[in-house]
This record gives structure tokens, C-alpha cells and sequence, in this order.
């Protein structure tokens, strides 16, 4: 573990108990390893996954008044989602900060998606256990700003290529990779063909004016050809 105190100065919060943000930075792979009930931070991850939910949750409500439940519950769902939620601890350079049990720090989970989400939303537990709703409260629309604070519309609902991702990493650490398969048409109107694969394997393609609508539209087909192969 690095320096604490460079590493509060990164998140512009300074705790009063600073073991509750060993606690955060703890990963269950520690108990694992040593003792079975060395504490971790799995159940400051449950409080603060609940506490942004709220915070967002209260931001959307009061900032998009005419919005009903359902889009507002996809808009929080989207902007928690755990690759936006890897993102901001990444940018706060928390993976450098995690007690990992040897076996988890040899296979690269300093940089794992879905444990840098959870140390995220277990160091918002840890900030709201130690200095209440209001210090969190501030931290959580500090650190998303770009996508709710500064916003004037609601957040883009529509997000298949993260969406895709999402339901890919939850079961994979690989990403999709997007390959341009053909561009016709003249200058002024190109067609981009684009195909999205996982893992070697061809998920979908799709079409469009430009190579992100068509990766856009490749991720919706492999969203639907995930579904069909999912069903009974």
C-alpha cells in the first residue's frame, strides 16, 4: 500500500478513521489467503453501493422533473454501472491503494474492472461512515460531474456498446474488440461495416454513416444474439 495521505489528497477527503479506508482498500482475496475472517471490504461495498444509489438517485429526481420512474432508473443504473464506476476509481488511483492477496495481485487485479468497481463503492461506504451523507454526497457529485452535475439533458439511455461490454465483463475481464470490415460508397456517403468480437468469436456486425454508429449497431446485434443464445 502506497501513501495514505498522498492518496487522500487525490480524492479531496480526509479521513478521521483511517481504518476504514484500509477496510475499503481491502479485498476479499486477503481472507482467502490468511485467516477466514480477516475482515474486507465486501460490506462497506453493499452500504456504499446503496448510498450512491441514492445520491444519483436524488440528483435525477430533482434535476429532471418531468422524467418518470423507469428512464430515470436506467439513467441511474447507467451512470453506476461497474465499468463507469472502475473508471473513477482508475482516475483516483485507487488500484495502487489495494491490499490484494498474492495470488489476486499475480493475475492483474489491481486493474480488474469489477474490483476496482466494488473498492469504489466500498470507499463511498467507508467516506459515508466517516463523515456522513453530506461529505459523500459531495465526493460522489464531484466525481461525476461530467455526466450529471454539468448536465442539462438526461444521460444518454441508449449505450449498446457499453451496455455490451458490461454483460460481457461480468462473466470475462476481456473487452469486445470492433473491426472496420468494409467502408464503400463515395466521399460524401460512406457506409462503414463494422464487426465486434469476444474472445476470437464474431458476436454481430452492423452498418452505419460512420465507423461508431456502426460499431454502435454491431454491439445491438450481439446484445440480441447474446439474449437468443441465453434463452431455454
Amino acid at each position: 500500500m502506497g501513501n495514505l495521505g498522498e492518496f487522500q489528497k487525490k480524492l479531496g477527503y480526509t479521513f478521521k478513521d483511517e481504518n476504514l479506508l484500509r477496510l475499503a482498500l481491502t479485498h476479499p482475496s486477503i481472507a482467502h489467503e490468511g485467516l477466514a475472517h480477516t475482515p474486507h471490504n465486501q460490506r462497506l461495498e453493499f452500504l456504499g453501493d446503496a448510498v450512491l444509489g441514492l445520491v444519483l438517485a436524488q440528483e435525477l429526481y430533482l434535476k429532471f422533473p418531468d422524467l418518470e420512474e423507469g428512464p430515470l432508473t436506467k439513467a441511474r443504473a447507467q451512470m453506476a454501472n461497474s465499468r463507469t464506476l472502475a473508471g473513477e476509481a482508475k482516475r483516483h488511483g485507487l488500484g495502487e491503494e489495494l491490499i490484494l492477496s498474492r495470488g489476486e495481485q499475480t493475475s492483474g487485479g489491481r486493474h480488474r474492472t469489477s474490483a476496482l468497481a466494488d473498492a469504489f463503492e466500498a470507499l463511498l461506504g467507508a467516506m459515508f461512515l466517516d463523515g456522513g451523507y453530506d461529505a459523500v454526497r459531495a465526493f460522489i457529485l464531484r466525481s461525476f460531474k461530467s455526466g450529471l452535475g454539468e448536465a442539462q439533458e438526461v444521460p444518454n439511455l441508449h449505450n449498446p456498446k457499453g451496455e455490451l461490454q458490461e454483460l460481457l465483463q461480468a462473466e470475462s475481464p476481456d473487452a469486445p474488440q470492433y473491426q472496420v470490415a468494409s467502408v464503400t460508397g463515395p466521399d460524401h456517403d460512406r457506409i462503414f461495416e463494422c464487426v465486434v468480437s469476444h474472445r476470437g468469436t464474431e458476436l454481430g456486425r452492423g452498418q452505419g454513416k460512420s465507423k461508431k454508429a456502426a460499431e454502435s449497431q454491431a454491439a445491438s446485434a450481439a446484445m440480441e444474439h447474446l439474449k437468443k443464445s441465453q434463452q431455454p
